[in-house]
């Protein structure tokens, strides 16, 4: 016979004299009311701040706070209010005029599935602090990465009728940030990846899928052609069915190549956000598996299909014709490729000086000239990305402060070509070599004057006093030449590298970050993971703590949505303050 839980609390009467009683059983802070001739229990912190509700009011069965005026059904616990959470309740017992309860009652669904429904709620109703509360929850649980990661990728492919966006190429991005910064940091990149998500999401009809085709014979050839016919005639319904099919039938590398090809048959699409969003959306797979692939990718279709095309602004057309350059490059893909079986290409050491040139003509005849010599789609593509942090590396802050983005962009595109190129040995996987390069090019002049690249010979400073230095230059305006000269002196002294990384992913998270900042200092540590060189490594995080610095401090309302939440969760109590 198992023992009674019931434990006894107070007297019948002195409660129902006093309405309202706080008692502790089990060291639990729990609130007593007697109501219409029934007696209730709560916990006496509001789920919702840790305001006391024996100090709120109770009046036709509902208890309201009086700090937020949160209401509960006291009953249940359950909230008339979407943004604060349920109240424990705990059964009570009457015997001889004495009051018991029971301090540790069985809970209605398991607390996984109770944080989950939460972080649903906060994605719905766009509530901060509901999602950084349930990420921190589900983080005790044990359930920190896969279950935020899933909840909200899947919310977000759901209710957003243009699919794939800033709000999950961010929750990409931070999913892929996770393994680079400590456990905080871990638990603000899951948060600010719901948090962007239910940004984009909120007021935006939800996104009605697609049925992939019956034919589930389909070949690859004739699948990507279909796929690149209907991107082609901005024809998304038809887009999003065939690559439903191809993901379904088809293993990723195969999948990726119809992604790339009609990806690029059209110049540097949405001004790099299209590559980037096929990309992270393809890292998103590997971290959820890719049995998601139908769903996932069909949310992508509307980037490649609808997506503006360089090949229309005069940027591309005037003075010089890049664009017609660009597209004979690509024509000549095929020819290049054979002739270049059984070559293998090593990267000269001037071959990225070459990229960075100002005549077009030389950079696309370096590119072929590479691909002639033996040079994959991967190689090509890497001389491009470094060619473009070099850009954001040396950006002249004399330029207009929107410029940075120009130069992001171009760094963005490359890194995404590289990683796509990483997964698939298919001839169109050179194409953004060539349209990045060309970025690269037409991004000349925000290197005038170019900002020398910091390159101490050495320093006797500890590498822990650097990283606190460049925490306070982040905590600056104006900054962007220290932060810079801050992050090569720490290669100088001989820091760790991925303490470095810490703290970039720290002065990031702390701060209320733009989407290209996200983006940028996630695609700088993808760089330096990349990376065979000391130099290459030290080139990447100078380029993002100068981009970091530039756009930091902001006014930080995440970090005290942040901060208010994990406070909660430790039991401190905001309302004293």
């Amino acid at each position: 016979m198992s023992a009674d839980p019931f434990v006894r609390v107070v007297q019948l009467d002195a409660l129902r004299e006093e309405g309202r009683e706080i008692v502790a059983p089990a060291g639990k802070s729990v609130a007593l009311f007697y109501h219409d001739e029934e007696v209730y229990a709560v916990d006496n912190r509001c789920p919702h701040m840790g305001f006391p509700l024996s100090e709120g009011s109770v009046d036709d069965g509902i208890l309201t706070c009086h700090w937020h005026h949160a209401r509960f059904e006291l009953a249940c616990g359950d909230t008339f209010d979407i943004w604060a959470d349920d109240v424990q309740t705990y059964p009570t017992d009457v015997r001889d005029g004495e009051v018991y309860l029971d301090p540790d009652p069985e809970p209605d669904v398991p607390p996984e599935t109770y944080w989950r429904n939460r972080m649903v709620d906060g994605l719905s109703e766009n509530l901060p602090l509901v999602m950084a509360k349930s990420v921190i929850n589900l983080d005790s649980l044990g359930e920190g990465f896969t279950t935020p990661l899933e909840t909200t990728l899947e919310f977000g492919i759901s209710y957003r009728s243009m699919g794939w966006g800033r709000g999950l190429t961010t929750l990409g991005a931070m999913a892929n940030l996770y393994d680079w910064v400590d456990h905080d940091g871990k638990l603000r990149a899951m948060y600010v990846g719901a948090r962007e998500v239910a940004d984009e999401t909120a007021g935006e009809p939800p996104r009605f899928e697609k049925y992939a085709l019956d034919n589930g014979d389909l070949t690859k050839e004739r699948l990507k052609g279909w796929f690149r016919e209907n991107c082609e005639v901005r024809d998304s319904t038809g887009a999003e069915r065939v690559i439903r099919t191809a993901a379904a039938v088809l293993p990723p590398d195969e999948v990726v190549e119809i992604l790339v090809a009609a990806a690029t048959d059209h110049l540097y699409m949405n001004a790099s956000h299209t590559l980037d969003f096929v990309n992270k959306a393809c890292e998103t797979l590997d971290h959820v598996g890719w049995d998601r692939a139908p769903d996932v990718l069909g949310a992508v279709v509307d980037g490649i299909a609808d997506g503006s095309r360089a090949e229309e602004s005069s940027q591309w057309r005037q003075p010089i014709d890049v664009a017609s350059l660009v597209f004979d490059a690509h024509d000549a893909l095929p020819d290049l490729a054979a002739a270049s079986e059984g070559r293998e290409w090593e990267r000269p050491d001037e071959f990225v000086e070459l990229l960075l040139s100002d005549d077009p003509e030389l950079v696309v005849d370096t590119l072929q000239g590479a691909i002639q010599a033996g040079a994959t789609a991967e190689q090509l593509i890497d001389a491009v990305a470094d060619a473009a942090t070099r850009r954001v590396a040396q950006f002249a802050t004399s330029n207009e402060f929107s410029d940075w983005n120009t130069v992001h962009h171009t760094f963005s595109y490359a890194t995404a070509a590289h990683e796509l190129a990483r997964r698939t040995d298919a001839v169109d996987a050179y194409r953004p070599a060539f349209d990045g390069a060309i970025s690269v090019y037409l991004d000349r002049f925000l290197n005038e004057p170019a900002a020398p690249l910091p390159d101490p010979d050495g320093s006797d400073r500890e590498p822990a006093t650097i990283r606190d230095d460049l925490l306070a230059a982040l905590d600056q305006q104006g900054q962007v030449d220290e932060a810079g000269r801050l992050a090569a002196e720490h290669f100088a002294a001989g820091g760790d590298s991925e303490a470095l990384i810490k703290t970039l992913g720290e002065g990031l998270l702390r701060e209320d970050p733009q989407f290209h900042t996200l983006q940028n200092v996630e695609g700088a540590i993808r760089r330096y993971d990349r990376a065979d060189t000391e130099a290459g490594e030290r080139l990447a995080l100078v380029a993002t703590a100068r981009y970091l610095s530039a756009h930091s401090p902001t006014r930080r309302s995440s970090e005290q949505t942040f901060t208010i939440a994990r406070r909660l969760h430790r039991g401190e109590n905001l309302h004293e303050e």
